[in-house]
């Protein structure tokens, strides 16, 4: 599996919609923003300590900035 395949396999298991809005020449880091589906009841917070939780325990720095949605930078 890719490192890209991972991130969205997180992605898609906390279950929000995604955009890779900018990825690294080398792949090392990738800019995402993610939004909540619109029956999702979840406080984007929980929903940002979760995948903050999968990207860690799978080695990954987690940035993230957090408004009407998350802006998320991962990297290796």
């Amino acid at each position: 599996m890719t490192e890209r395949q991972l991130i969205q396999q997180i992605l898609n298991t906390v279950d929000v919609e995604y955009n890779f809005v900018n990825v690294d020449s080398d792949n090392s880091a990738y800019d995402i923003k993610a939004f909540q589906q619109k029956e999702d009841r979840r406080p984007l917070k929980n929903v940002n300590e979760e995948l903050k939780k999968y990207f860690k325990e799978a080695g990954f720095n987690y940035t993230e900035h957090i408004g009407d949605d998350l802006d998320l930078k991962i990297s290796k």
